[in-house]
Order: C-alpha cells, then structure tokens, then sequence
C-alpha cells in the first residue's frame, strides 16, 4: 500500500512524511531524493546529456530508511548528505523534467512498493506515479516560510546561502515544476490539501496520521 504526499518545494512534505512513517511504523520512500541523486549524476556528466543518461544505466542507485533518516546510495556509496548542496538544489529540477529520468525514477519506486506499506513524498507523485495510492496529501505553505525552512536546513549543514538566495531558488524551482510538459506539479483531485504556514510540526503530522491511521489499522 501507498500513501503519496505531495507539494512543492519547502511545503515540509519530506520532513511531514519521515515522521509519520516513523510514528505509523512503516517505511518511508522519499522521491525527491532518487532525482537528487540523478542530478549528482547530471553534474558529474557536466551536464552532458548523452553521458548522463550512460551514467544512470550504469550507476546503481539504492535506498533505505532507518533510525528517521532515508539513506541514499550511488554503488554502495552513501550520497545523502552530497545530494543536499545548493549545487544539486540548483539543477534537479531541470533533471525531473527529462522524461527519460522520471520514467527511471518511476521504475525504482513501483519496485521499492510492492511489498510493504509506504508514506512516499514528491511533486506528482498522487497525479503521475500513484494515481490509485490508497490516501493522497497535497501540502502548501506560502515561498517565505518555505524558504525560511530550506535556510535552516542548510545553514545545520554549515551552508553560506542567504534568504533571498533560497527563495529565489525555490521560486524558480516552482516555475518549472508547475509548467514542465511531463507530469507537471498539481493537486491531484482526490488528495486532501494541508495547509502549513500557520502550522507546526508535530500538528502537519497529527492531522496526515490521524487519515492514515484507520487504513493500517482496519
């Protein structure tokens, strides 16, 4: 079974989905970092687009989650802190345009699903990927505020990166993902829009867990 949260950058889907999958005690899938990871590979093709996709076919990308955190892992090599830099942050959302590399990732995450009971984050994810996702999420919150989490995020990882900086890196990031051609990023009609700008963490949680509940439980 699959829960899909989806959102734009910022909206506190990835955080949101890690608790609840930790508190629920099922497993986490967090797609925003398998194109993070493909874009650590873009940039190490120097963004040659025939190398790249040489690249993914021969790289092999893993992932698990455990004690909180989605591990990340480019040929037995722990990328999940290497995906995180404001470099990567720049260039993934031109990697998740390419359709070659959604229908990759796509891949990876029917794979990883299965099996076993999932709360997954990502963009389109309730519209593209998982239509029939037994529970969907769409989480907003307005550019400073998301921009103000991203900051923090960074700067505990010892970034320089400015505020406007960060805002101006998402609001970017939200123009392409909201006008791409492949399975741009909207609101699935069936998914339940939460709202985080007057939130806080541990409410964002409580309200996703409470619709989950009655599905793993029943």
């Amino acid at each position: 079974m699959i829960v899909v949260i989806d959102g734009p950058a910022g909206s506190g889907k990835s955080s949101t989905a890690r608790a609840v999958a930790e508190r629920l005690g099922i497993q986490f899938l967090d797609s925003g970092a398998l194109y993070r990871v493909a874009t650590l590979l873009y940039l190490r093709a120097e963004k040659n687009k025939e190398m790249f996709f040489e690249l993914l076919k021969e790289n092999k990308i893993s992932f698990h989650f455990n004690e909180k955190k989605f591990h990340v892992y480019l040929n037995d090599t722990n990328v999940s802190e290497e995906i995180r830099t404001m470099d990567v942050s720049q260039n993934v959302s031109v990697v998740a345009t390419m359709p070659y590399v959604r229908s990759f990732v796509n891949a990876l995450m029917h794979q990883a699903v299965e099996h076993e009971v999932f709360v997954a984050d990502g963009r389109d994810l309730g519209t593209a990927v998982f239509p029939d996702a037994a529970l969907k999420f769409f989480m907003v919150a307005d550019l400073k505020t998301r921009a103000e989490r991203r900051l923090s995020e960074l700067q505990n990882k010892g970034s320089t990166a400015t505020l406007e900086e960060v805002m101006d890196n998402i609001a970017s990031r939200d123009e392409i993902d909201s006008t791409r051609s492949a399975d741009p990023l909207k609101k699935a009609d069936d998914a339940i829009e939460v709202d985080t700008s007057a939130l806080n963490f541990e409410q964002q949680v409580l309200i996703i867990c409470d619709q989950i509940k009655p599905l793993i439980t029943s």
